[in-house]
């Protein structure tokens, strides 16, 4: 095994996943703590995928150091520590908490954070994260209704939250090329920021970074780092994914603007769509027999049950029920109704949300995933691996994907 990696959602572990594939590493998702006598096959990269994100620190840090134990065990050389590209963490962790401890681990003094994807618009210059031409401060995920990010200077976030020294290596740095880059990393005591506005940026970080065993950040930051370990380029299969045949529907949880307009376009295209209330859920009002029964009534279309909804809809449901319980009332009553539907013959589930996906494989009983074709960047199709029924997943991060991405994503199918 060339790189272990720990993505903090489920998601964002996809992601990764698709990005090491991409470069020509064959690849396995793992869902949840491994067991320490995983037998992980042929692959070259395992992304272990942790519900870790909005957990307690302690939580999070005892999670990913169980995972790092099994991948070193099974001989990873690198170690990665997967997060969003948007950095979504409080104050009080988890990624600063984490990194802390991974670098304890393995007795290093020294790594690198870089958020950075700039295929899907996230850049980091001058230690400031950028979503599109806006500063992260400035952008919707101001709002988010778990980890609102309101500072965009990442080394003053991280610092706020890391024990391990924070500090800046600049655009000037890594713009002069990997061996200048790799010379700075060299004398780096502590996590450095690290800018990069383009996957030239990228590639050079990943080549810079060879000799480090730990890398944390987005999984953009992961497109130079196979180059590392193959003697040769190996190109990606990208071939449409045989499914097995069944029905298929669209999941949505995350409330994030990109769903939205999904959520919008797939409307507006003619898509079948049943819209959840968390307060109707939770006072029994909508129930799993409800979306059956929706669903039965479209069963010659590929129907959408979804609970995304506007900041202000969102801000109004927590204030009833609780930040955490407002979106965990939709999760659970999405992992029942994901359980029915495995029973009345679906195989193919398109999900948007980190934790709203986290519900549904779990539902799903999915303990592990082989990764297809790519939708849009970041998401790919993915097939259940070692389950008795093959299931096809798409789990898209709720930032990501075009407008169209409810309906383009099943031309990839066959």
């Amino acid at each position: 095994m060339f790189i272990g990696a720990i993505a903090d959602d489920l998601t964002g572990a996809t992601d990764l996943a698709l990005m090491l594939a991409r470069e020509g590493l064959e690849v396995l998702q793992v869902v949840g703590v491994p067991a320490p006598d995983s037998d992980f096959g042929s692959a070259e990269a395992v992304v272990v995928s942790l519900k870790s994100r909005t957990n307690p620190a302690e939580e999070a840090v005892a999670m990913s150091l169980a995972s790092a134990e099994v991948l070193l065990a099974a001989g990873a050389r690198q170690l990665f520590f997967k997060y969003c590209s948007t950095f979504d963490s409080t104050d009080e962790g988890n990624i600063g908490p984490v990194t802390d401890a991974l670098l304890k681990r393995l007795g290093e003094t020294r790594t690198i954070a870089c958020p950075a994807f700039p295929v899907n618009k996230r850049t980091v210059y001058k230690g400031h994260l950028f979503v599109g031409d806006e500063l992260l401060s400035d952008s919707p995920m101001k709002d988010h209704p778990l980890n609102p990010m309101r500072d965009a200077n990442l080394v003053r976030v991280l610092g706020r939250q890391a024990k391990t020294p924070v500090s800046l290596i600049a655009y000037e740095t890594v713009s002069q090329g990997p061996d200048v880059l790799a010379e700075a990393l060299e004398r780096l005591k502590g996590i450095a920021i690290v800018d990069a506005v383009s996957d030239a940026d990228l590639r050079t970080i990943g080549r810079a970074a060879k000799g480090l065993r730990l890398i944390t950040g987005g999984s953009g930051v992961a497109l130079g780092l196979p180059a590392n370990f193959l003697e040769a380029p190996r190109a990606p299969d990208t071939e449409p994914m045989a499914a097995a045949p069944g029905r298929a529907v669209v999941l949505a949880g995350s409330c994030s603007t990109a769903t939205r307009r999904q959520v919008a376009a797939a409307i507006a295209a003619g898509m079948p769509a049943m819209r959840l209330d968390a307060m109707a859920i939770a006072e029994g009002r909508t129930r799993v027999e409800d979306a059956l029964a929706f669903v039965r009534e479209h069963a010659d279309a590929i129907p959408l049950i979804y609970s995304s909804a506007e900041p202000e809809a969102v801000r109004a449901v927590q204030e009833q029920l609780g930040r955490n319980a407002a979106g965990e009332t939709v999760e659970h009553y999405l992992a029942a109704v994901t359980q029915a539907l495995k029973d009345e013959g679906f195989t193919r589930f398109l999900v948007a949300g980190g934790e709203t996906s986290g519900a549904v494989v779990a539902a799903l009983g999915v303990s592990a995933l082989r990764i297809g074709p790519e939708i849009d960047p970041g998401v790919p199709w993915t097939v259940s691996h070692g389950t008795d029924q093959k299931l096809a997943l798409a789990l898209k991060s709720g930032n990501f994907g075009t407008d169209d991405f409810f309906i383009k994503a099943w031309d990839l199918l066959k």
